[in-house]
């Protein structure tokens, strides 16, 4: 499964100044959105997400998603894991389980998103379900962008990772762009403002 060129013919390969939610700035950016608009494309990448989970034998009770990115791909991986799935969202800046969500004590959930960068909201996420008794088993996504060391990878996670060493993250293919601090961005420099994704039409 050619994960880059799916996203290109999706044309949710996008290449601009780009405002991150980490607040860094990258040239390129995958809209997850644009993928996963074509239900039957989003059935087969969390069936292949799906396949790779069940090779480890890692099993779960549940798939939570941080809203709103990782609602879609969330829900397609808990179909096809046939499982529940809900998700968090941020409420006054914390992350929230809320809409009558439960999560039972001992529950073994893993943490989806459509891309992991630094997993910072996946991470939020996750403590969430913690606090409330839940334990998390794996995190997911549909890309990673390089940052985090997925399974079945050699890649070492980078400075930067805030996903813990301990528990695996699977992902279809690594998207290793390069992402600047904006004091450090050389398209700012040229005067270049960054784009919030989704701010003017991408």
């Amino acid at each position: 499964m050619d994960i880059e060129l799916i996203y290109k013919n999706a044309g949710a390969y996008l290449e601009g100044h780009f405002l991150l939610s980490s607040g860094n700035h990258s040239q390129y950016y995958l809209q997850s959105a644009k993928v996963l608009e074509n239900p039957r494309i989003a059935g087969e990448l969390a069936g292949e997400l799906a396949r790779q989970i069940r090779s480890t034998g890692i099993k779960a009770d549940c798939v939570c998603a941080p809203a709103l990115g990782g609602i879609l791909a969330g829900y397609e991986l808990a179909r096809a894991l046939n499982t529940r799935s809900i998700f968090t969202e941020r409420v006054n800046g914390e992350m929230t389980l809320r809409r009558g969500f439960e999560i039972k004590k001992g529950e073994k959930v893993i943490i989806c998103e459509d891309i992991i960068t630094t997993g910072g909201s996946a991470l939020e996420a996750a403590k969430t379900i913690f606090k409330m008794g839940g334990q998390i088993v794996a995190f997911a996504a549909l890309a990673n962008r390089g940052i985090c060391a997925r399974f079945f990878s050699d890649k070492k996670s980078k400075p930067g990772c805030k996903l813990p060493s301990d528990i695996a993250l699977f992902a279809l293919a690594d998207f290793e762009f390069e992402i600047f601090s904006p004091d450090e961005c050389p398209m700012c420099k040229f005067g270049s403002i960054a784009v919030k994704p989704g701010s003017r039409g991408n």
